[in-house]
This record gives C-alpha cells, sequence and structure tokens, in this order.
C-alpha cells in the first residue's frame, strides 16, 4: 500500500487538485436569475440576461479571480404604504401604491447600485415624489375616474426614465388604495353630498323652466289653432268647445261610475244640450 502511494502520489494530488478546482470553478444559472462576472472590481461578463445570447445551465469561471454576482430575473415589487398627499383640492390622501420592475441590465445595476435591494432603495423615494407630483396636480374627485389611469401612466413613466439609469426597468404602478385620513372623512362626504344635491337642485329649476316654456308654447300655438279654426269655421269651433265642456262635466271614473256625487238635472231643451239634439 505504501508502495502504491509512493508511485502514485504525485498523480493522486494533481487529481485531488484538479478536482477541488473544477469544483471551484463550476457554478449554475437557474432560469429565474441572470449572472454577472467580476473580475477584479470589474464586470467582465453576463449570463441569461434579459436581453442576452445565453442561456442557464452550467458554467466555468477562473477561481479565486472571477466571482459571480447572481441578480434577479423575475419581476421584483416596490411598495409604498400609507403615504399622506396633498390634493390640487388641497386633501390629505393616504395612498398605498406599489411598483413592479425587473433588471434587463444587470452590469449598471451591479455598478451603480450593487444588489436589488440598492435598487429598491433608490427607487423607493422617486415613486414617492412622482406620486406625490401627480397626485398634486389633481382633485380627489378626479382619481376615482378614469383620469386616474393617466396619473398613473405618468408615474410610470417618469419612474422608468428614473430606473434606467439603476438598470431597471418598470412594468407597473397601481394605487392599491386612496383614502381620506379618518377625521377630515365625514367633512368631504357632507360637501360632496352638498354639492350633489346643490346639483340638483340646479338641474330641476332648468327643468322647471324649460317645462313652463313649452307650456307656453304650446298654449299659444293652441290658441292659435282655435283662433284660425274658429274664424275659418264657427260652427266647428262652437261643436268642439261644445263636446270639451261635455267631456268635463259628464266624466267617469275608471269604473264606469260618475267622478262627481252630485247630481244634473237639466230640460232637454236646454241651450247647454243644444249640440245632443243637432242643430236647428
Amino acid at each position: 500500500m505504501v508502495r502504491l502511494w509512493e508511485e502514485y502520489r504525485l498523480a493522486v494530488i494533481l487529481v485531488a487538485v484538479a478536482l477541488v478546482g473544477l469544483l471551484m470553478s463550476v457554478y449554475i444559472v437557474p432560469e429565474e436569475e441572470q449572472v454577472v462576472i467580476v473580475r477584479t472590481g470589474n464586470p467582465v461578463g453576463t449570463v441569461n440576461t434579459v436581453s442576452g445570447e445565453t442561456n442557464a445551465g452550467l458554467y466555468l469561471r477562473v477561481p479565486f479571480i472571477d466571482s459571480v454576482r447572481r441578480v434577479e430575473k423575475r419581476l421584483l415589487d416596490l411598495e409604498m404604504n400609507d403615504e399622506e398627499v396633498l390634493s390640487a383640492d388641497q386633501q390629505r390622501l393616504l395612498v398605498n401604491a406599489y411598483a413592479r420592475f425587473r433588471i434587463t441590465d444587470p452590469v449598471r445595476m451591479v455598478e451603480r447600485a450593487g444588489t436589488t435591494d440598492g435598487v429598491r432603495n433608490a427607487l423607493e423615494p422617486i415613486l414617492n415624489s412622482v406620486l406625490r407630483q401627480e397626485l398634486g396636480r389633481r382633485t380627489f374627485q378626479a382619481m376615482l375616474t378614469a383620469e386616474r389611469g393617466n396619473a398613473l401612466a405618468n408615474v410610470r413613466a417618469n419612474l422608468d426614465r428614473q430606473a434606467r439609469q439603476y438598470g431597471a426597468e418598470v412594468v407597473d404602478v397601481k394605487i392599491m388604495r386612496t383614502d381620506l385620513p379618518e377625521a377630515p372623512l365625514q367633512s368631504a362626504f357632507r360637501r360632496m353630498e352638498s354639492d350633489r344635491e346643490r346639483e340638483a337642485r340646479t338641474i330641476r329649476a332648468g327643468g322647471s323652466r324649460d317645462a313652463r316654456i313649452i307650456r307656453a308654447d304650446a298654449d299659444a300655438e293652441a290658441a292659435r289653432i282655435y283662433a284660425e279654426s274658429f274664424g275659418q269655421d264657427a260652427d266647428f269651433y262652437d261643436f268642439y268647445r261644445a263636446m270639451q265642456s261635455y267631456d268635463a262635466t259628464f266624466a267617469t271614473g275608471e269604473n264606469g261610475e260618475r267622478s262627481s256625487e252630485s247630481s244634473i238635472i237639466l230640460s232637454p231643451d236646454n241651450e247647454y244640450l243644444r249640440q245632443f239634439r243637432g242643430r236647428r
């Protein structure tokens, strides 16, 4: 045994060193990660990047010289919780928002921020500032309409422009909640209710005015038609007015009964019933 060790000692040592060197050189890149190879403090290569040519798999590096910096390839979240924002109508709003971003340039990220947490720390105050600027241009009621989407689109564009310098791309920005603080909440509701009631009164007044105008125009038109009819055929006008009077006098209810409890007794020769008898 000693003889074998003496004969193959060098070979065994070389194999062991090669095996250790191989284990130290090999690294695995999964699908959800991208890798930056750093040599003496400078990035010299990337693996499995968003727009790169290499894919996930088994790779080699130079031991003790190259270091592997792993960067998340999946979407990352950036949250803003219960930040107080002043709207254009001087309402203090509590806003909960979040942004989703991903690292598209891992080399720049390593150089500028170091890690994904560094990117988060850099983008958090920017998201806060951009949201304050956009919401400060709009009223609280506007944030409850489709204008909210335009505001978020502007926030995403501005935040993305700032994120590019850290090698990141902002994919989406959403507001989870926009609430008034508890104290002025009831005051805001009362003010909104008062505004709606005032608007309703204005609409009802306008409708009543328009109805009076339409009714007056209709009465004038009816008077004109009556006047023309009377001027062209006095007998027909007399007959028409008599029929209207009969309808008002002898009208019946829904069950075929007279709507009035009183009785009317007239002589057949009464002038009022002349149209019933026909002209003579």
